[in-house]
């Protein structure tokens, strides 16, 4: 029991004083967090708060001002192309428009990063990557269809399912119930829990939608202005009685 507290208290995700401005525009000011191995942090913020800016620095797709943003004990701006690249293939990012190759079948769609990224493997292994992954988001039958042809949730699914495939350490979920219904959402939310007890990932979830936050976060942390104005459980962030905590608070489950 000591070994695996000792496991999930170890870092995988450090970030210090991290600033990111465009223009006069200051987005992220002076952010910290800390995310554990097989722990679920959810980003709460408001639209435009800086959620995804903020996941986009930790993958190397942007660039911060000033800052330093430690993954898996590696400083992402130090990195070269070569060992971004090789940090990426640990890192799962769930777009939130799933990103999914319009033109590929869904079999396609989830050989593609396999066969790019895994030249050893047989084309028997690579059905059987495919098939576990399909099986792992309960879509399997989808196998042979079109992206236009699965429905938004299905395609969410798809798109984790092609995230996993090359075996993540740490999971980045942008947005990952934005514009699907109630029960869908709750099946998304069921299965980034999923994910983690199977894959034994590390998350970052970022949302605006509290019922998510709610379901997925073993920690939430909220963001306004540019900045974590309080971290704790869903709870805890909620009893904070700053107005403004309050307020996106009463929007959510009120309006």
């Amino acid at each position: 029991m000591e070994q695996e507290t000792n496991i999930k208290k170890e870092p995988v995700i450090q970030i210090r004083k991290l600033y990111k401005s465009f223009g006069a525009n200051k987005v992220l000011r002076s952010i910290d967090l800390d995310v554990f191995r097989q722990e679920n942090v959810v980003v709460l913020g408001r639209s435009g708060s800086g959620k995804s800016v903020l996941i986009k620095i930790m993958a190397g797709l942007l660039k911060p001002d000033s800052g330093e943003v430690i993954i898996l004990g590696q400083d992402v701006k130090l990195l070269d192309e070569e060992g971004l690249h090789a940090l990426r293939l640990l890192i799962g990012f769930s777009f939130q428009n799933s990103a999914l190759y319009d033109s590929m079948t869904v079999k396609e769609n989830l050989e593609f990063p396999l066969v790019r990224n895994r030249k050893h493997l047989s084309p028997m292994e690579v059905d059987k990557e495919v098939q576990e992954v399909l099986d792992d988001v309960g879509l399997s039958q989808t196998i042979n269809q079109m992206p236009s042809e699965l429905s938004g949730g299905q395609r969410k699914r798809i798109g984790i399912a092609r995230t996993l495939i090359l075996r993540p350490q740490i999971m980045l979920y942008d947005e990952p119930t934005a514009g699907l219904d109630p029960t869908t959402s709750l099946e998304i939310n069921n299965l980034i829990k999923e994910v983690r007890e199977k894959y034994h990932t590390s998350s970052i979830v970022i949302t605006h939608d509290l019922t998510c936050a709610r379901q997925t976060g073993d920690r939430i942390a909220m963001l306004l202005d540019g900045q974590f104005v309080t971290q704790g459980s869903f709870e805890e962030v909620f009893a904070n009685k700053n107005e403004k905590i309050q307020s996106f608070y009463n929007y959510n489950f009120i309006q």
